[in-house]
């Protein structure tokens, strides 16, 4: 693809000798008459470059060079003056521009200069992709075949830019699948870009997703940037989006379908070119069917789906997850007895990796620094004995209910109408 440079220039006839000039050297060309119009084309579509006149009718362009820089790192900025002095050429720089030159511009020279800024800007963006590489999610899979299965699925999802539906339990770990999905993907230099359907609602999350102008409503004082903007070439994630209302499932959908949308209050039509993942602890399908979500919105959102199991459908994996989990701690190597081991294989987990997370969070403190025990844990089976309808009654209607089955226990699990996991582990607590 073509580098894109937009020209900023109120001369008609030195726009065009860089329009002709640079077209021909191979770069994609468009061009602002004004700093508005320039901000109107950033935000419209993404640049490579910015040749930038300082003196323009409605203001001087040194006042822009440092959000041009804040938007886009790896922007290769040039600025030109007709007054070649050395004290507005340092402040260029300073502000973030890559080179300055004089009116009237040598093009050969311009064309270097472009070049140059342009290879800086590849190392500004590779440099922060470098660092944020640093900082890459660790996830734990695990050898079982549930989470072999996920694996492969969120490798799938990483080497293709289609929009991908993460559903599972809460705290199933869908936000961190995401954020690993972003960071071994083409866009991993970029923006995640994370968003709660379910802390935000209607106008608060449109103004979060979209932006506002001043004025857009009472507490609108200044124009502020939406997520979208910032999302722009990296990957936006929706999480719980069966929590989105219909209104903005329709204004989303649009933008999906276009790329393109307006802050609140706004007339400048946008433009954003990211990756959408989205999380739901809801079945979207059934949603659809009940009328609570835009059944074009669910074909646009579940071209990918991945299904992100339940702790208790993996238990074998719980001893290695448990090491990883303390690691992320600042406990690596701190031993589980055990005894305690078969007390956390026991729990039910209904809050997934958060909940086994916290549970040794809090069995850490209370070690101070030692051994996890099973006394560390014996809240775990305080909490489950009182939750727990398991009456002596329905001790009963199991032991009836297996025998009744002839030791099938997938046909008892029906007759009671549980799954066969919670069959199993109450079987545990009957046996112990």
């Amino acid at each position: 693809m073509s580098p894109r440079i937009l020209i900023v220039d109120d001369e008609p006839d030195v726009r065009l000798a860089f329009r002709l000039y640079l077209s021909r050297a191979g770069f994609e060309v468009f061009e602002a008459d004004s700093v508005g119009q320039g901000r109107q084309s950033v935000v419209s579509r993404s640049h490579d470059g910015v040749i930038l006149d300082l003196m323009l009718p409605d203001g001087n362009g040194l006042d822009w060079i440092g959000e041009l820089r804040e938007r886009n790192a790896g922007l290769a900025i040039v600025v030109m003056s007709g007054v070649g002095d050395v004290p507005t050429a340092v402040e260029a720089m300073r502000r973030g521009a890559d080179h300055f030159l004089v009116k009237p511009v040598n093009m050969p020279e311009l064309e270097v200069f472009l070049n140059k800024s342009l290879e800086m800007g590849g190392l500004r963006r590779r440099s922060q992709a470098q660092r944020r590489l640093s900082r890459r999610t660790d996830i734990f899979f695990g050898a079982s075949a549930a989470a072999q299965q996920l694996r492969e699925l969120a490798s799938l999802a990483a080497q293709n830019d289609a929009p991908a539906l993460l559903q599972g339990e809460t705290g199933s770990g869908k936000g961190v699948l995401a954020r690993w999905i972003h960071e071994h993907s083409t866009r991993e230099g970029m923006p995640f870009v994370e968003v709660s359907c379910a802390l935000l609602r209607g106008e608060l999350l449109a103004s979060e997703l979209f932006g506002h102008a001043r004025g857009a409503f009472t507490s609108a004082v200044a124009d502020r940037q939406g997520l979208l903007d910032v999302a722009d070439g990296g990957t936006l994630f929706l999480d719980e989006i069966g929590e989105l209302d219909l209104t903005l499932q329709a204004q989303f959908l649009k933008v999906l379908e276009e790329k393109r949308y307006r802050r609140l209050g706004d007339v400048v039509e946008r433009r954003s070119e990211f990756r959408l993942i989205c999380a739901t602890n809801r079945n979207l399908r059934q949603e659809t069917e009940a009328g609570r979500f835009r059944r074009d919105l669910f074909f646009r959102v579940d071209v990918f789906p991945v299904d992100v199991p339940p702790l208790r459908t993996r238990l074998e994996d719980l001893p290695g997850l448990v090491g990883h989990l303390l690691t992320g701690l600042g406990a690596a190597g701190t031993v589980v007895a055990p005894a305690a081991v078969e007390v956390l294989a026991r729990h039910p987990w209904e809050g997934n990796v958060r909940e086994l997370r916290n549970a040794l969070e809090r069995a850490l403190l209370v070690s101070r620094g030692g051994t996890l025990q099973t006394e560390h844990f014996a809240w775990l089976e305080l909490a489950q004995a009182a939750a727990d309808p398991l009456a002596e009654e329905q001790e009963s209607r199991i032991r009836t209910a297996i025998r009744d089955s002839g030791g099938n226990v997938a046909l008892a699990a029906q007759t009671l109408g549980m799954s066969r996991a919670t069959l199993y582990r109450r079987l545990q607590r009957l046996r112990g």
